[in-house]
């Protein structure tokens, strides 16, 4: 005969195991997933962000490999073809072929009156652009960031420092004070009749952005840091007598990496933009550096006698910019999925 308990003990040890075995089983099957792990899988189902994310990929490749395709393609963007060859430019200086003299040896065409090669232009052209816009990008979003927390943090006079001098520089009319400023800048290290270098000419062009490129995203930060300096993470780390230097860059700046990330991919094509302004209006890269402003300017003065040469670097600059600004959008939605379009 069964003993009564014993057999109630055997049902809750088979009880038991069957209801362990598909908990074991369900710990096996579902893994927790990163924060970066979701963000990833959200953005590759973004057929448009990876769609602009491989055209502004594909940029970047030819600005890195420019000397390698100029190797290749047996031209670089400063020799004078058309000068060189009196067949090639007729009496007035545009190419003689058709659609700006495009041709085997030629793939897009000549620059008219100079005669030089504007696939090559184009190309070292990217680098001109996207190394000032990127170097202004990390400069501004550094500033921004650590004096948009520490702003936010400490309170006080410094918030209110900081908030008006945001708000001035906010205030002026960014395009227009380029302008302005930069002629300054160069008027205070250079000559009225010294050269100035090109590198010089990037230095200030950089300075110039950085100058105003940071106090949107302070702001920003600013704000966000408000409302984290009373969590608890922030409390506990100020009770245990960290200094505001270590909670500043130790626990609030992790946090805010979201909003500066978004900030800084969506703040460098505008940058790029603000670069070729500059230098079509003749206040930032100038001859003979490669130069997309520059390339336009060119082109609007000969548009219509060779729409070509204007085309390409204005269509260049568009599609950039535009794969750039979607590829931020992308990026905002998967980082943030309350934000999404």
């Amino acid at each position: 005969m069964t003993n009564p308990t014993k057999a109630t003990a055997e049902a809750d040890t088979v009880g038991t195991a069957d209801t362990i075995a598909p908990t074991a089983k369900s710990a096996t099957t579902f893994k927790g997933l990163s924060p970066r792990t979701i963000s990833w899988r959200r953005f590759k189902r973004d057929r448009t962000g990876v769609v602009s994310a491989f055209i502004v990929a594909f940029f970047v490749l030819v600005a890195l490999c420019a000397p390698l395709i100029s190797m290749i393609y047996g031209k670089d963007p400063y020799t004078l073809y058309g000068q060189d060859d009196p067949s090639l430019l007729n009496d007035y200086g545009f190419p003689v072929g058709a659609n700006g003299g495009m041709s085997g040896d030629f793939w897009f065409g000549l620059e008219p009156k100079l005669g030089r090669d504007v696939l090559m232009q184009l190309v070292y052209g990217i680098r001109t652009s996207l190394l000032i816009a990127l170097i202004a990008t990390l400069l501004s979003t550094a500033i921004g960031a650590i004096i948009g927390v520490a702003a936010g943090y400490l309170g006080g006079k410094t918030d209110y420092l900081v908030g008006r001098v945001i708000d001035v520089l906010l205030a002026f009319p960014s395009t227009l004070f380029f302008i302005a400023f930069t002629p300054v800048l160069f008027a205070a290290f250079y000559k009225p009749d010294e050269n100035i270098p090109p590198f010089a000419r990037a230095v200030v062009l950089v300075a110039v952005l950085v100058i105003f490129g940071w106090a949107g995203l302070a702001r920003l930060i600013r704000g966000t840091a408000l409302a984290f300096r009373e969590r608890e993470f922030v409390e506990a780390a100020r009770v245990t007598g960290a200094s505001p230097a270590r909670i500043i860059f130790k626990e609030l700046l992790p946090n805010l990496w979201t909003p500066i990330l978004i900030q800084a991919t969506l703040s460098l094509p505008a940058l790029v933009t603000a670069e070729a302004a500059l230098s079509f209006l003749g206040v930032g890269i100038i001859e003979p550096t490669p130069d997309w402003g520059r390339m336009i300017a060119a082109g609007t003065d000969v548009y219509q006698d060779d729409i070509t040469y204007l085309i390409f670097p204005g269509a260049s600059l568009v599609i950039f910019v535009l794969a750039f600004n979607l590829l931020g959008d992308s990026v905002r939605d998967a980082l943030d999925p309350k934000t999404k379009r």
